[in-house]
Protein backbone atom coordinates (compact mmCIF):
# COMPACT_ATOMS: atom_id res chain seq x y z
CA UNK A 1 0.00 0.00 0.00
CA UNK A 2 2.98 2.37 0.30
CA UNK A 3 2.88 3.31 -3.38
CA UNK A 4 -0.86 4.03 -3.22
CA UNK A 5 -0.39 6.20 -0.14
CA UNK A 6 2.42 8.10 -1.84
CA UNK A 7 0.39 8.82 -4.97
CA UNK A 8 -2.73 9.88 -3.11
CA UNK A 9 -0.80 12.03 -0.64
CA UNK A 10 1.07 13.70 -3.49
CA UNK A 11 -2.18 14.55 -5.27
CA UNK A 12 -3.80 16.06 -2.19
CA UNK A 13 -0.78 17.75 -0.61
CA UNK A 14 -1.41 21.41 0.21
CA UNK A 15 0.76 24.00 -1.48
CA UNK A 16 1.91 21.73 -4.28
CA UNK A 17 0.77 23.06 -7.66
CA UNK A 18 1.63 20.62 -10.42
CA UNK A 19 0.72 21.59 -13.96
CA UNK A 20 -2.08 19.83 -15.86
CA UNK A 21 0.27 17.28 -17.43
CA UNK A 22 1.69 16.33 -14.03
CA UNK A 23 -1.79 16.06 -12.55
CA UNK A 24 -2.99 13.85 -15.37
CA UNK A 25 0.02 11.58 -14.99
CA UNK A 26 -0.47 11.26 -11.23
CA UNK A 27 -4.20 10.78 -11.58
CA UNK A 28 -3.82 8.10 -14.26
CA UNK A 29 -1.46 6.20 -11.99
CA UNK A 30 -3.84 6.61 -9.06
CA UNK A 31 -6.77 5.32 -11.13
CA UNK A 32 -4.71 2.27 -12.08
CA UNK A 33 -3.87 1.68 -8.44
CA UNK A 34 -7.53 1.97 -7.49
CA UNK A 35 -8.38 -0.67 -10.09
CA UNK A 36 -5.64 -2.88 -8.68
CA UNK A 37 -7.18 -2.51 -5.22
CA UNK A 38 -10.53 -3.64 -6.62
CA UNK A 39 -8.91 -6.61 -8.38
CA UNK A 40 -7.45 -7.92 -5.12
CA UNK A 41 -10.68 -7.13 -3.26
CA UNK A 42 -9.13 -4.41 -1.16
CA UNK A 43 -11.71 -1.80 -0.19
CA UNK A 44 -10.63 1.84 -0.69
CA UNK A 45 -11.64 4.16 2.14
CA UNK A 46 -13.14 7.65 1.95
CA UNK A 47 -9.70 9.27 2.12
CA UNK A 48 -8.52 7.24 -0.86
CA UNK A 49 -11.57 8.14 -2.92
CA UNK A 50 -11.49 11.80 -1.87
CA UNK A 51 -7.81 12.17 -2.76
CA UNK A 52 -8.36 10.67 -6.19
CA UNK A 53 -11.48 12.78 -6.74
CA UNK A 54 -9.53 15.92 -5.85
CA UNK A 55 -6.90 15.02 -8.43
CA UNK A 56 -9.53 14.31 -11.08
CA UNK A 57 -11.20 17.65 -10.33
CA UNK A 58 -7.93 19.52 -10.73
CA UNK A 59 -7.45 17.74 -14.05
CA UNK A 60 -10.91 18.81 -15.20
CA UNK A 61 -12.09 15.20 -15.50
CA UNK A 62 -15.50 15.86 -14.00
CA UNK A 63 -17.35 12.97 -15.66
CA UNK A 64 -14.91 10.56 -14.00
CA UNK A 65 -15.61 12.23 -10.66
CA UNK A 66 -19.35 11.58 -10.93
CA UNK A 67 -18.58 7.92 -11.68
CA UNK A 68 -16.40 7.64 -8.59
CA UNK A 69 -19.01 9.29 -6.38
CA UNK A 70 -21.60 6.81 -7.66
CA UNK A 71 -19.13 4.03 -6.89
CA UNK A 72 -18.67 5.35 -3.35
CA UNK A 73 -22.42 5.27 -2.78
CA UNK A 74 -22.66 1.75 -4.19
CA UNK A 75 -19.85 0.54 -1.92
CA UNK A 76 -21.26 2.26 1.15
CA UNK A 77 -18.40 4.75 1.45
CA UNK A 78 -19.62 8.11 2.82
CA UNK A 79 -19.07 11.15 0.63
CA UNK A 80 -18.18 14.08 2.87
CA UNK A 81 -18.25 17.83 2.40
CA UNK A 82 -14.53 17.91 1.57
CA UNK A 83 -15.11 15.63 -1.42
CA UNK A 84 -18.08 17.65 -2.58
CA UNK A 85 -16.12 20.90 -2.21
CA UNK A 86 -13.54 19.58 -4.69
CA UNK A 87 -16.30 18.83 -7.18
CA UNK A 88 -18.08 22.13 -6.65
CA UNK A 89 -14.83 24.02 -7.21
CA UNK A 90 -14.16 22.06 -10.42
CA UNK A 91 -17.66 22.74 -11.73
CA UNK A 92 -17.24 26.48 -11.17
CA UNK A 93 -13.80 26.55 -12.80
CA UNK A 94 -15.22 24.70 -15.81
CA UNK A 95 -18.04 27.26 -16.16
CA UNK A 96 -20.73 24.86 -14.97
CA UNK A 97 -22.10 27.09 -12.23
CA UNK A 98 -25.70 25.92 -12.60
CA UNK A 99 -24.51 22.38 -11.91
CA UNK A 100 -22.56 23.74 -8.93
CA UNK A 101 -25.75 25.31 -7.56
CA UNK A 102 -27.61 22.03 -8.11
CA UNK A 103 -24.79 20.18 -6.33
CA UNK A 104 -25.18 22.43 -3.28
CA UNK A 105 -28.87 21.52 -3.14
CA UNK A 106 -27.97 17.83 -3.47
CA UNK A 107 -25.46 18.10 -0.62
CA UNK A 108 -28.10 19.58 1.67
CA UNK A 109 -30.68 16.97 0.61
CA UNK A 110 -28.24 14.25 1.66
CA UNK A 111 -28.07 15.78 5.13
CA UNK A 112 -24.51 17.02 4.66
CA UNK A 113 -23.88 20.47 6.09
CA UNK A 114 -21.97 22.75 3.69
CA UNK A 115 -19.18 24.67 5.41
CA UNK A 116 -18.11 28.25 4.83
CA UNK A 117 -15.53 27.08 2.30
CA UNK A 118 -18.36 25.51 0.27
CA UNK A 119 -20.19 28.81 0.08
CA UNK A 120 -17.01 30.76 -0.61
CA UNK A 121 -16.23 28.50 -3.58
CA UNK A 122 -19.73 29.02 -4.95
CA UNK A 123 -19.72 32.80 -4.50
CA UNK A 124 -16.28 33.02 -6.09
CA UNK A 125 -17.36 30.81 -8.99
CA UNK A 126 -20.48 32.86 -9.60
CA UNK A 127 -18.49 36.12 -9.59
CA UNK A 128 -15.88 34.77 -12.01
CA UNK A 129 -18.56 33.43 -14.36
CA UNK A 130 -20.34 36.77 -14.69
CA UNK A 131 -23.11 35.88 -12.24
CA UNK A 132 -22.52 38.69 -9.74
CA UNK A 133 -26.21 39.10 -8.86
CA UNK A 134 -26.45 35.41 -8.03
CA UNK A 135 -23.28 35.71 -5.94
CA UNK A 136 -24.79 38.64 -4.07
CA UNK A 137 -27.96 36.63 -3.47
CA UNK A 138 -25.95 33.80 -1.89
CA UNK A 139 -23.92 36.29 0.14
CA UNK A 140 -26.99 38.10 1.48
CA UNK A 141 -28.70 34.78 2.24
CA UNK A 142 -25.72 33.79 4.38
CA UNK A 143 -25.97 37.06 6.31
CA UNK A 144 -29.72 36.70 6.80
CA UNK A 145 -29.27 33.16 8.13
CA UNK A 146 -26.68 34.38 10.62
CA UNK A 147 -23.58 32.73 9.19
CA UNK A 148 -20.29 34.11 10.48
CA UNK A 149 -18.40 35.02 7.32
CA UNK A 150 -14.62 34.98 7.35
CA UNK A 151 -12.26 37.41 5.63
CA UNK A 152 -11.83 35.09 2.63
CA UNK A 153 -15.56 35.06 1.88
CA UNK A 154 -15.79 38.83 2.26
CA UNK A 155 -12.78 39.27 -0.02
CA UNK A 156 -14.40 37.19 -2.74
CA UNK A 157 -17.38 39.56 -2.76
CA UNK A 158 -15.14 42.65 -2.61
CA UNK A 159 -13.16 41.41 -5.62
CA UNK A 160 -16.33 40.60 -7.56
CA UNK A 161 -17.91 43.99 -6.88
CA UNK A 162 -14.71 45.93 -7.55
CA UNK A 163 -14.21 44.27 -10.93
CA UNK A 164 -17.69 45.44 -11.92
CA UNK A 165 -16.98 48.99 -10.78
CA UNK A 166 -19.46 48.77 -7.89
CA UNK A 167 -17.25 50.67 -5.48
CA UNK A 168 -19.94 51.86 -3.08
CA UNK A 169 -21.08 48.27 -2.60
CA UNK A 170 -17.48 47.13 -2.13
CA UNK A 171 -16.85 49.86 0.43
CA UNK A 172 -20.04 48.93 2.26
CA UNK A 173 -18.66 45.41 2.67
CA UNK A 174 -15.58 46.87 4.34
CA UNK A 175 -17.91 48.58 6.82
CA UNK A 176 -19.86 45.36 7.29
CA UNK A 177 -16.64 43.52 8.06
CA UNK A 178 -15.85 46.03 10.79
CA UNK A 179 -19.34 45.60 12.26
CA UNK A 180 -18.83 41.84 12.36
CA UNK A 181 -15.38 42.14 13.95
CA UNK A 182 -13.80 40.72 10.82
CA UNK A 183 -10.71 42.79 10.12
CA UNK A 184 -10.02 43.52 6.42
CA UNK A 185 -6.65 42.23 5.31
CA UNK A 186 -4.13 43.27 2.66
CA UNK A 187 -6.14 41.58 -0.09
CA UNK A 188 -9.29 43.48 0.88
CA UNK A 189 -7.62 46.87 0.80
CA UNK A 190 -5.44 46.31 -2.24
CA UNK A 191 -8.39 45.05 -4.29
CA UNK A 192 -10.49 48.14 -3.65
CA UNK A 193 -7.58 50.60 -3.86
CA UNK A 194 -6.43 49.26 -7.24
CA UNK A 195 -9.96 49.38 -8.60
CA UNK A 196 -10.47 52.94 -7.36
CA UNK A 197 -7.19 54.15 -8.86
CA UNK A 198 -7.98 52.45 -12.15
CA UNK A 199 -11.23 54.41 -12.29
CA UNK A 200 -9.68 57.74 -11.26
CA UNK A 201 -11.30 57.77 -7.82
CA UNK A 202 -8.04 58.87 -6.26
CA UNK A 203 -9.42 60.57 -3.14
CA UNK A 204 -11.17 57.41 -1.96
CA UNK A 205 -8.11 55.35 -2.81
CA UNK A 206 -5.82 57.63 -0.77
CA UNK A 207 -8.22 57.45 2.18
CA UNK A 208 -8.14 53.67 2.14
CA UNK A 209 -4.37 53.66 1.71
CA UNK A 210 -3.99 55.78 4.84
CA UNK A 211 -6.33 53.48 6.70
CA UNK A 212 -4.26 50.53 5.53
CA UNK A 213 -1.06 52.18 6.81
CA UNK A 214 -2.71 53.00 10.18
CA UNK A 215 -3.58 49.32 10.56
CA UNK A 216 0.03 48.34 9.94
CA UNK A 217 -0.81 46.49 6.73
CA UNK A 218 1.68 48.43 4.64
Amino acid sequence: MNKEKYVFNTISKKGVKPNLHMYNKMVDEAVNLLNEMHSIRMTPDTFTYSSLIDGLCKSGRISDVWDLIDEMHERGQPVDVITYNSLLDALCKNHQVDKAIALLTKIKDQGIQPNMYTYTLLVDGLCKNGRLKDAQAVYHDLLIKGYHLDVITYNVMVIGLSKEGLFDEALSILSKMEDDNCIPDVVTYETVIRALLKNNKNDKAVKLLREMIDRGLL
